[in-house]
Parts: C-alpha cells; sequence; structure tokens
C-alpha cells in the first residue's frame, strides 16, 4: 500500500519510528547510525529510510514543520502501515534561562491553542500528552546510558512569527507552564492517541528566546547527536 505522501510498500516501515522535523536530518540519521538503511521515500523530499541498530529494525522519516505537516505523516504510518511507536525527535526554542543550548527535554505534555484535536476528532482540550510506557523507557535508558535530561511541558505552535501585540514566550511560561516551544507534538500525540498507538517527543534546545543565543541550521542538522542516541538507545 502506498498514500499520497508515502511511497513506501506495507512492510517496508518498523513498528518504530524516529521522526525528526527536517528529512535531512533523518537521512544523515540513517547513513549515521544505521546498518544497510534502504530509502522506501522521497516524495516532496521528505526522506523515510529502514536500518537496523545493533540488530533492531529502525526507520526513520522527516515530519516537516508544523502540525498540519507531521499529522499527515504521522497518521499515515499508524493508520496504514500500522507503525506502533513514533519519537518525534526535534529542535526547541528556550522559554526559560534555566534552559541552555543543546539541553535535551523530555516532553511530558504539549500545550497549545491549535485547533488541530477538535478538527480532527472534535476533541477538546489544550493540552495532549505523550504514551507514558514510551516517556517512562526513554528516561529510563536516559539513566542508564548518563544523558542528562530535563522533563517539562512544551508549547506546540502553530505559530513562528509572533506580532508585539499578542501574548509572548513570558506568558507562555508564566501562565502554561511551557518551558521551550516547537510546532509538532501536540497533533502527534493528539494522533497516537485517537488510533491506539504509541507516541513521545525528545528535543534539543536550538536556540532560546530569553538570551537570543541559536544554533545554525547545519548544526541542527548534525549535532543533536545526544538526542539521537538516546532515542536509539531506548529502542531497544
Amino acid at each position: 500500500m502506498t498514500t499520497p505522501h508515502n511511497t513506501a510498500k506495507f512492510g517496508e516501515i518498523a513498528k518504530t519510528v524516529l521522526m525528526p522535523g527536517d528529512p535531512l536530518r533523518a537521512k544523515y540519521i540513517a547513513e549515521t547510525y544505521l546498518e544497510n538503511p534502504v530509502q522506501f521515500n522521497n516524495i516532496r523530499n521528505m526522506f523515510g529510510y529502514t536500518g537496523t541498530y545493533k540488530g533492531k529494525q529502525i526507520s526513520v522519516m522527516g515530519s516537516g514543520m508544523g502540525m498540519a505537516s507531521i499529522g499527515i505523516y504521522s497518521y499515515e504510518l499508524y493508520k496504514f502501515y500500522d507503525v506502533e511507536n513514533i519519537i518525534r525527535i526535534g529542535s526547541a526554542g528556550a522559554y526559560t534561562e534555566e534552559l541552555n543550548l543543546h539541553d535535551i527535554v523530555l516532553v511530558d505534555s504539549a500545550w497549545s491553542q491549535s485547533t488541530f484535536a477538535k478538527t480532527q476528532a472534535g476533541v477538546e482540550g489544550d493540552i495532549q500528552y505523550p504514551n507514558e510506557l514510551l516517556t517512562n523507557k526513554i528516561e529510563d535508558t536516559a539513566k542508564q546510558i548518563n544523558i542528562p535530561i530535563i522533563k517539562g511541558r512544551i508549547h506546540s505552535s502553530d505559530v513562528f512569527y509572533y506580532e508585539s501585540s499578542v501574548p509572548n514566550y513570558v506568558d507562555f511560561y508564566n501562565d502554561h507552564k511551557c518551558i521551550c516551544t516547537e510546532m509538532e507534538s501536540y497533533a502527534l500525540f493528539h494522533n497516537a492517541k485517537v488510533l491506539g498507538k504509541k507516541a513521545a517527543c525528545l528535543v534539543t534546545i536550538g536556540d532560546s528566546l530569553v538570551t537570543h543565543e541559536e544554533l545554525s541550521a547545519e548544526a541542527r542538522e548534525t549535532s543533536f547527536d545526544k538526542m539521537m542516541n538516546l532515542a536509539l538507545e531506548a529502542c531497544l
């Protein structure tokens, strides 16, 4: 079976998929960490690969930016390719000076102003949660391999550029306890819940709205190795 967005045949995608936003990061992970990676998708340059890591079959595929994009790709993976677990591995912007560049955040909830869940399934509420078992497995793995993580709530935003007349990161931090921001987790968690699947999210801090520090696009693509290693080890 193929979809309008994925040329993979049924069985070519593993039960567990790592999902960065950037398809070039998916390519980097496949070529750097997976043994014998085979590309299963290149439609719209949304690269997807399946290989093995320490004998375990794992797939990695880009999601694109935003909830609309990850909403399509994750839904198809769950619904049409029988994927059981998706771990989003992305970048995020810090809302607090306590988070530094390269810090790894394990998401325990995603707050959003998005109408994604309501539009997709009539689900009310502005908070979505990852799968507890999968999240706990990642946390336990981090302790075992000695990779520091910070657990917290993320802001999944539909908007990257805000006007000055609306609430900003200070309000999101103070009012909703969001410690950082990205644009995908809320939709991923929702899709997993409505389809009876599992989802989790790891993000690496790539910039700070507080200190205005930021990593280059190239660094975001290739320098998140601790996060990638943690996600891969958790898959075992």
